[in-house]
């Protein structure tokens, strides 16, 4: 099984592409270090207020997946630095 979730962030605080890409950066490492997962920004690469991030996990089992994506999901929900503006769950 493959699972993918993608997550929609508004930075209001942002300025310029380069307080976007520390944003992203340290949000994605801290996803790959703490779950293990794959993550990628897959939209809005030239908007330095917005962004999409895919994070895809493989397992043998559903469940494991859908535990992991739903725990990364509630850290997105508490991220202090962006606002989830939303999300999406997408299992193959």
């Amino acid at each position: 099984m493959v699972g993918v979730l993608t997550l929609e962030f508004f930075l209001d605080y942002s300025h310029s592409l380069k307080e976007k890409r520390r944003f992203i950066n340290s949000f994605t490492d801290r996803l790959k270090n703490r779950f293990n997962v794959s993550v990628s920004e897959i939209g809005f690469q030239e908007n330095w207020q917005r962004t999409i991030i895919a994070v895809a996990m493989v397992n043998s089992q559903q469940a494991v997946i859908q535990q992991v994506l739903t725990r990364i999901l509630d850290e997105a929900h508490t991220c202090a630095e962006a606002l989830l503006s939303g999300y999406q769950f997408y299992y193959y």
